[in-house]
C-alpha cells in the first residue's frame, strides 16, 4: 500500500483495497462506534475508583474487599485478552464486538444493582471478561476498516486520544455521577454507551471470516497464557499489601513467568497458535509494545498519586479532582491526533514515540517539585499539560504501528497484545510504584517526631519519588524503544509480513 495518493488520483492498489473493504463507505460512522466502546472500556478503569467509598459505604464491606473491586475487573481483563482476540479472528469480528459491547451492558446492570459485595464483585470479574472480548475486537475492526495511511492516521489519533485521556475523564465522570446521583451510576452509565454502540454497529459492520477451514483453537496456548497472565496480574497485586518476600507476591509472579515461558515454547510448535511469534518478533511491532507497556507504567503514577495529592493536599472534591485532570486530556488528545494524522505519514514512529516519551518525562520531573505549599496552578497545571503532550505524541503512533502490516487473519490477536501489554504494564505500575512510595515515606518520617505537618510532608515525598521514578521509566523507554523501531514512514507492511488474506463478508 502506498501513501501517496492524492485528491487527483487514486493508486490502483489503494483502489482495489477501498474496494474490497466493506466498510470504507462508512468508516468515520464507524468509528464513532469504536470510540464509544473503547471510551467505556478505558473508563471503567478509573469511573469506579472514586465511587468505592460510597459503594463500601452503603454495602457495609472491608478495606480489604474494596482493593478487590479494582483487582476483579483487572484479573478477568488482563489474563483473558489474548483468547478474546483470537476469538474474534476465529469467529468474526463484529460478533466478537457486538457480544462484548451486549455482555457488558448486562453485567454493568448487575453491578449497579448489587446488593452486596459478592455480587458487586461477579459483576466486575464479568466486565473483565465482556472487556477481553470487546476492547481488541474494537482495535482489530480500526485496523481492518482503515486501509488509507493517511485516514488511517486520523483514525488511530482519535482512538489513541480516547485511551490515553479516557482514564483521565473517568475520574471526573466517576465524581460526577458519585456526587450529584449515586455510586450505582458508575456501573449503569456502561448500559447508555453500550446501547448506543450496538445499535450502530449493528448496522454499520459486516462480518468478515478467513476464507477455507475455520483454525482451531489453540487450547495448550490458551491455558498457559491466560493462566500466567493471571499470575502476573494477581502477584502484582499482592504486592501492593504484601512485602515482595511473600509467597502471595513472588510464587505467583514465579509461576506467571514460568506458564509464559511455557506458553512461548507452545506457539513455536502448534499448528494454529494463540499468538504466532511473527506477531511480536518484528522490530515495529516489538518497540509499539514495549511503548505501550512502559507508557502504562508512567502514566499510572500520573492518575493515582497526583488524584492523592489533588484530594488531599489541595482540598479538591471528586469532580474538582476530575476537572483538574482535563487540561491533560485536552493536551493529550490534540498531540495523538496530530501525531498520526501529520508527522506519523512523515517521519515514521521512531522519533515521535522517543520524543514523546521524553516529553513525558521531563513533565514528571518537573511535576516531582511539587510540596506542601504547591498551588494547583502553580504546581501541577503546566507540569500535567506537558505529560499531556508527551503521552500523546508517543501512544497514539505506537498503537498504530503495533498492528500496521498485520495479516487480517491476526488482526484481532495483535489488538488483544496491544490491550494486554498495556494491562500488565498498569499492574506492574500499581505494584512497583506504590512499594517505592511506601518506602520514601517511611524513610521520611523514620526518626522524627511524629505530627500533622510530617505526615503531609511525608505523603508528598512519597508522591514524589513515584513522579521521579515514572519520569525515568519515560526516559529508558524512550531509549530502548528509539534502537527498536525501524526509521522512516511506514509506507508499507513491514518485511516477513503475508499478503491479507481473502476474506469473505456477509451480514
Amino acid at each position: 500500500m502506498s501513501d501517496s495518493s492524492t485528491a487527483v488520483a487514486t493508486p490502483p492498489g489503494d483502489a482495489a483495497a477501498q474496494h474490497s473493504n466493506p466498510h470504507h463507505a462508512r468508516r468515520w460512522l464507524i468509528l464513532v462506534m469504536i470510540g464509544l466502546a473503547q471510551l467505556m472500556v478505558v473508563l471503567d478503569a478509573t469511573v469506579v475508583n472514586i465511587a468505592l467509598p460510597s459503594a463500601q459505604q452503603d454495602l457495609g464491606f472491608s478495606n480489604d474487599a474494596r482493593q478487590w473491586v479494582v483487582t476483579a475487573y483487572a484479573l478477568a481483563f488482563g489474563s483473558l485478552l489474548l483468547l478474546g482476540g483470537r476469538l474474534a479472528d476465529l469467529f468474526g469480528r463484529k460478533r466478537a464486538f457486538l457480544v462484548g459491547l451486549a455482555g457488558f451492558a448486562i453485567v454493568s446492570a448487575i453491578g449497579g444493582a448489587a446488593s452486596s459485595i459478592e455480587m458487586l464483585l461477579v459483576a466486575r470479574a464479568a466486565q473483565g471478561v465482556f472487556g477481553a472480548l470487546l476492547a481488541p475486537a474494537a482495535l482489530s475492526l480500526l485496523t481492518t476498516t482503515f486501509t488509507d495511511p493517511k485516514e488511517r492516521g486520523k483514525a488511530f489519533g482519535v482512538f489513541g486520544a480516547i485511551g490515553g485521556g479516557g482514564a483521565a475523564i473517568g475520574l471526573l465522570l466517576g465524581g460526577v455521577l458519585t456526587e450529584y446521583l449515586d455510586w450505582r451510576w458508575s456501573m449503569y452509565v456502561n448500559i447508555i454507551f453500550a446501547v448506543i454502540a450496538f445499535a450502530g454497529s449493528f448496522v454499520l459492520l459486516k462480518n468478515s471470516e478467513t476464507e477455507g477451514p475455520r483454525p482451531k483453537l489453540d487450547i495448550p496456548g490458551t491455558i498457559t497464557a491466560s493462566a500466567g497472565l493471571f499470575a502476573l496480574v494477581y502477584g502484582f497485586a499482592n504486592a501492593e499489601r504484601d512485602s515482595w518476600s511473600s509467597i502471595s507476591v513472588w510464587g505467583f509472579l514465579a509461576a506467571g513467568v514460568v506458564l509464559l515461558a511455557a506458553f512461548v515454547a507452545i506457539q513455536q510448535r502448534a499448528e494454529h497458535p494463540l499468538l504466532p511469534l511473527r506477531v511480536l518478533l518484528d522490530r515495529d511491532r516489538g518497540g509499539s509494545y514495549l511503548a505501550m507497556f512502559l507508557l502504562a507504567i508512567g502514566m499510572f503514577s500520573i492518575f493515582l498519586f497526583l488524584t492523592f495529592y489533588i484530594q488531599l493536599n489541595l482540598g479538591f472534591t471528586p469532580v474538582q479532582s476530575g476537572v483538574a485532570f482535563l487540561p491533560m486530556v485536552a493536551t493529550l488528545m490534540a498531540s495523538a491526533t496530530s501525531a498520526t494524522a501529520v508527522l506519523l505519514p512523515k517521519f515514521g514512529a521512531k522519533p515521535l514515540v522517543s520524543l514523546g516519551m521524553l516529553i513525558a518525562g521531563a513533565g514528571l520531573f518537573w511535576l516531582s517539585a511539587i510540596d506542601v505549599t504547591s498551588t494547583y496552578t502553580g504546581g501541577v497545571l503546566f507540569p500535567l499539560m506537558v505529560m499531556g503532550v508527551g503521552i500523546g505524541l508517543a501512544m497514539a503512533p505506537a498503537m498504530s504501528v503495533a498492528t500496521f502490516g498485520v495479516d487480517t487473519h491476526d488482526a484481532g490477536v495483535a489488538s488483544a497484545a496491544v490491550n494486554t501489554a498495556q494491562q500488565v504494564g498498569g499492574s506492574i505500575g500499581t505494584a512497583l510504584l506504590s512499594t517505592l512510595a511506601g518506602n520514601a515515606a517511611t524513610s521520611f518520617t523514620a526518626g522524627k517526631v511524629p505530627s500533622a505537618q510530617l505526615a503531609a510532608e511525608a505523603a508528598v515525598h512519597s508522591y514524589t519519588t513515584a513522579f521521579v521514578w515514572g519520569g525515568w521509566i519515560f526516559v529508558i523507554g524512550a531509549v530502548i524503544c528509539g534502537l527498536l523501531l525501524r526509521s522512516g514512514a511506514p509506507a508499507k507492511a513491514p518485511e516477513g509480513a503475508s499478503e491479507a488474506t481473502p476474506v469473505a463478508v456477509h451480514m
